[in-house]
């Protein structure tokens, strides 16, 4: 702690203890307590840093008329100076924990009503019990049952807050005392504590009989506990009932082997009371608790158990006899049936067994009552049976199937399962039935857009897996076609959308019609190729921006494929071309301009990444003459990831340039360690053709041939544009450049006296003018006036003043480009949000209201982060 935060710290205690100076915002006190967290996790003590709290503590707890959100922070505070055993030993001789944490004191002072107190409460104790020494605290002031009771408590955020501190407890020491005789894992350690978010990293301290004793006797309580709380006594408990079995899923789901055996033991006779009481309320948190207990613990008879009652839903309302031919006996089917009778009970129970079921038909095929392709199957009879264009087999419930005709619910769940199900073995012959299915629901004039979209993934997903058409018919291959003509020209822009990028995702995917054939792209295969191009080139036409950015986007993975072919542009692809270059002129939207840039990010690295550079076509030529095109209306753009998008493309033609150069590292790996929070980051790995030659020679060559690609002129307009981003990589890459051909090193005295000679030109405006100031060439005012005089009497008509010719090596040294950098990469708020700042700004509120001269709407809004 800096020595002013230090000096103005007693201050703000004695505001926020004065209850007549409360402060006017509460998330001072939330950034207050923050700062306190990251000074502890760093390593240092509160209690010796800031003396002053002990006093503030005693103050705010015998002050009864304290705000209540101050009390709360206070108990949180206290609970934070105590989750290290030297803090805690410090509180406990002052005899603070007593004080603060103290219920009947509490309670007396009619405080105890007030749910933020509550919850400060829950939150300081959770905070404390990090080592034995706090949980010794907690057994024997007999917290267990107050915690306990507050399970239930009738504020939802108090109810949630003490569930987790529950958890926190028997994880936690759990983890404490497997350390040393379970042979838990120094990894396991490290993940557990990351999941519980400790808010000091401790070591397991060494486990001692005593500690042992009092955690196994809160284990002990809290499972009696959810024991007797489980079975609701009369209706109106429900929500207790639903309360428990949510804590008891979420320990199961994270509880080792030890702590899980004696949580299971205790419930599970409460757990089978209820599902033979047949409660449709609690069928879904019971599901829960039984795909908790069973994941990742695979115990053959309990899994198998768990996954023939995840199944039942799916095989009463289907019938193909997933569970057997005796299942009606096993898996109590009548409760079943009659919650699945309930229109909102049958939806949310056929939607948690489809989200479940690929994952346990993948990972466990061991324990399936079925083969995967038998579930498969079901999931498409779903299907049938939602579109209203199938009826259940099942003799058992027939009339269930009213409930999810038209649920656009189990159609959207039943889709993502069918898509997940791709990979399962065996499941490739029905690929065929699959394909009606979806076609179906794709033609279907009820589907909504969602289940549209849902349906084309299912497709793309299934042809991925079963690279083999062949099963595929020509009636269903022409009943594509037709619907995708159909849906994209949809009046909803969401389906016209969805219906072009699956264009785009099916040229991405690579398979042959028959075994034995030459492999294309699926979209050849199943559309024949005659309808994809011009489908795409009329939807760059749309008025829908988000459609016009798609069909960019697909038209870019259509074409892939002949330009790393090297393909010559047939005339509608060079019509192509001139569209887009309209679109990043003249369109007013920034999605299709954004995509324009990244069609010639994708054409400029397919055909660089597949050919030597120096080969010559009419292509290549096309395109270095597009890049330079775009480059210089992508800097100048509005819109900052077009120009974001503008640089990457600059770094592609650096990286092409000079990656072959001494010194020279490629942006990506060059600054991997410093991304911007705000930045833009590509997800594309390139690896280019680079040229070779002599490292002088080529050095000047190189950089005079990216300085007319107009690569030059794009990184110094970027370095001073407004947004932070756009300048941040245009900083970096100028860094890159400058290492590269004008380094520092005596043994590259040659190369920078080649590269001198190579220079760019700054025009007298725009960005030209902000680098020109910079560099301190900049006429003066008297001069300048001179010039424009001299260009209205000579008739000029341009006005954007002279323009200035400099070595580019000259440029990137005098530009301070390290410091920059270095004011780049901060935070826009690294001052005005300091702590100090936050300190400041409590003090200046408290004094503003305590004023007597300041008038109703007059006060200083703390200015907080």
């Amino acid at each position: 702690m800096d020595r002013e935060c230090a000096s103005l710290l007693p201050s703000v205690c004695e505001v926020l203890a004065d209850s007549g100076r409360s402060v006017p915002d509460d998330t001072s006190l939330e950034k207050l307590l923050d700062w306190f967290t990251e000074l502890t996790e760093a390593g240092g003590s509160l209690l010796e840093a800031c003396p002053c709290l002990l006093k503030f503590i005693s103050t705010v707890v015998h002050n009864t008329a304290s705000d209540p959100g101050v009390l709360s922070f206070t108990l949180r505070l206290t609970g934070l100076m105590a989750a290290t055993e030297d803090g805690f030993k410090m509180l406990q001789e002052q005899s603070v924990l007593n004080q603060v944490f103290n219920l009947q004191h509490w309670q007396e002072a009619g405080l105890w009503d007030d749910p933020c107190l509550r919850i400060g409460w829950i939150q300081g104790l959770r905070s404390t019990l990090q080592h034995p020494k706090a949980l010794r605290f907690f057994v024997q002031s007999d917290f267990i049952d107050s915690l306990l009771q507050l399970q239930t408590d009738t504020s939802l955020f108090v109810a949630s807050a003490a569930n987790q501190m529950l958890a926190h407890i028997l994880l936690f020491f759990q983890k404490v005392l497997s350390a040393g005789s379970n042979g838990v894992s120094k990894t396991e350690e490290e993940d557990e504590r990351r999941i519980h978010h400790s808010v000091t990293d401790l070591e397991p301290p060494a486990v001692t009989m005593e500690t042992s004793a009092e955690y196994s006797a809160v284990v002990k309580g809290i499972s009696e506990y959810l024991k007797e709380s489980l079975i609701p006594k009369e209706k109106t408990k429900l929500h207790q009932s639903l309360q428990i079995l949510k804590l008891l899923a979420l320990l199961l789901a994270q509880a080792g082997p030890p702590l899980r055996d004696k949580l299971l033991q205790t419930v599970t006779d409460s757990l089978e009371q209820l599902v033979t009481a047949g409660c449709s309320r609690l069928t879904l948190p019971l599901m829960d608790v039984i795909l908790a207990a069973n994941r990742g613990h695979h115990d053959t008879v309990h899994t198998a158990r768990a996954v023939r009652i995840l199944l039942l839903p799916l095989d009463i309302i289907t019938g193909p006899t997933l569970l057997g031919t005796n299942a009606t006996a096993d898996e109590h089917p009548f409760s079943v049936v009659e919650q699945l009778k309930s229109k909102t009970s049958c939806i949310s129970m056929i939607c948690v067994c489809l989200t479940n079921t690929p994952q346990i038909t993948l990972t466990l095929p061991g324990v399936l009552p079925c083969p995967p392709v038998l579930i498969v199957t079901a999931v498409v009879s779903l299907l049938r049976i939602c579109s209203g264009t199938s009826s259940s087999s099942s003799t058992v419930c027939s009339e269930v199937c009213r409930n999810v005709i038209g649920s656009g619910k189990v159609q959207k769940c039943a889709l993502e399962a069918l898509t997940a199900l791709n990979s399962s073995p065996g499941v490739k012959e029905k690929i065929s039935e699959v394909f009606t299915i979806l076609i179906q629901y794709l033609d279907n004039p009820d589907s909504d857009p969602t289940v549209l979209h849902k349906s084309y993934q299912a497709l793309v997903k299934w042809i991925r897996a079963c690279t083999d058409l062949s099963l595929i018919t020509d009636q269903l291959r022409q009943d594509l076609v037709e619907v995708v003509r159909k849906r994209a020209c949809d009046m909803r822009w969401e389906v016209r959308d969805s219906t072009v990028e699956f264009l785009g995702h099916l040229a991405g995917v690579h398979v042959s019609v028959s075994s034995g054939e030459e492999v294309c792209d699926a979209s050849e295969a199943l559309l024949g190729g005659c309808c994809t191009t011009p489908l795409l080139r009329e939807a760059l036409q749309d008025t829908e921006s988000y459609v016009r950015a798609s069909a960019i986007s697909a038209l870019a993975k259509t074409l892939t494929h002949s330009w790393r072919q090297g393909a010559a542009l047939t005339q509608d692809q060079t019509e192509i071309v001139s569209r887009l270059l309209e679109i990043l002129s003249q369109d007013t939207e920034g999605f299709p301009r954004r995509a324009v840039v990244q069609y010639f990010i994708s054409w400029f690295f397919s055909r660089s990444s597949h050919s030597p550079p120096s080969s010559s076509t009419s292509s290549t030529s096309l395109l270095m003459e597009c890049v330079r095109t775009v480059l210089s209306q992508g800097s100048a753009d509005l819109d900052w990831e077009v120009k974001v998008h503008t640089l990457e493309l600059a770094e592609l033609l650096l990286d092409q340039a000079f990656s072959a150069h001494r010194g020279y590292r490629k942006g990506s790996d060059a600054h991997r360690a410093l991304q911007h929070p705000y930045g833009v980051v590509s997800d594309q790995a390139y690896a280019l053709h680079t040229h070779t030659g002599t490292h002088t020679e080529g050095v000047q060559s190189d950089l005079a041939h990216v300085v007319e690609q107009g690569v030059i002129s794009a990184l110094l307009s970027g370095l001073v544009d407004c947004d932070r981003p756009v300048a941040l990589k245009a900083c970096r890459l100028l860094i890159t450049l400058r290492e590269t051909i004008c380094p520092l090193s005596l043994g590259a005295l040659d190369a920078t006296a080649a590269t001198a000679t190579v220079s760019c030109e700054l025009l007298g405006r725009g960005w030209g003018q902000e680098i020109t100031k910079i560099l301190g060439m900049e006429k003066s005012d008297r001069a300048r006036e001179a010039d424009v005089s001299a260009q209205r009497s000579s008739g000029a008509a341009d006005g954007g003043g002279d323009s200035v010719t400099v070595s580019v090596c000259e440029v990137l040294r005098s530009l301070g480009l390290d410091e920059r950098l270095d004011v780049l990469t901060q935070s826009s708020d690294h001052i005005h949000n300091s702590p100090l700042s936050l300190l400041q700004d409590i003090l200046t509120a408290s004094g503003a209201h305590t004023h007597p001269d300041t008038k109703p709407g007059q006060e200083v809004i703390v200015d907080c982060y």
